[in-house]
């Protein structure tokens, strides 16, 4: 298997965190590498519900942003990922503080990518878990497309030879 870029992949999380639905929502890419993604979200009041909660959709964005970016350094540079399946189980509510979600592969195939997230406060608490399948496509949601909708030039290559 060939190496991961480092430069592509910390291209990549300043590319991401640029974008227009990650500023809205303030999720926070650390960390993109081989099987695995870190984010964070600092809870706003824009990101909670009318009973003053974190609202799922959070949970729900954070969860699928963390498994979509773990499968991503196991595809060829030249492939994309769709989403096409997203189970999230909320499992405890959260207020305030910071929510730390890390996603992990699970299985990456030539047609489709599993992964897991789960989504944790700063103590360690578990408050919600999800699981993510991905389609392996060509020409579809390639960083090529990434880069052009942003308007921004190439990356880094994603492997080193």
């Amino acid at each position: 298997m060939k190496l991961v870029n480092p430069d592509h992949t910390s291209a990549i999380v300043d590319l991401i965190n640029t974008s227009p639905y990650f500023s809205l929502l303030s999720l926070n890419v650390q960390t993109i590498e081989l099987g695995s993604c870190i984010l964070e979200v600092h809870l706003e009041e824009k990101h909670l519900n009318p009973f003053g909660g974190a609202h799922g959709g959070v949970y729900s964005s954070a969860i699928d942003t963390a498994a979509y970016w773990a499968s991503y350094c196991s595809i060829p540079e030249d492939m994309g990922l769709v989403s096409v399946d997203l189970h999230v189980d909320n499992i405890s509510p959260v207020h305030k503080g910071k929510l730390i979600v890390a996603g992990k592969l699970i299985k990456a195939g030539r047609s489709v990518c599993f992964s897991e997230a789960t989504v944790e406060d700063e103590k360690g608490k578990l408050l919600a878990h999800g699981t993510s399948k991905q389609l392996v496509a060509s020409g579809l949601q390639t960083i090529n497309h990434v880069l052009e909708a942003m308007g921004r030039d190439a990356l880094p290559p994603k492997f080193k030879d």
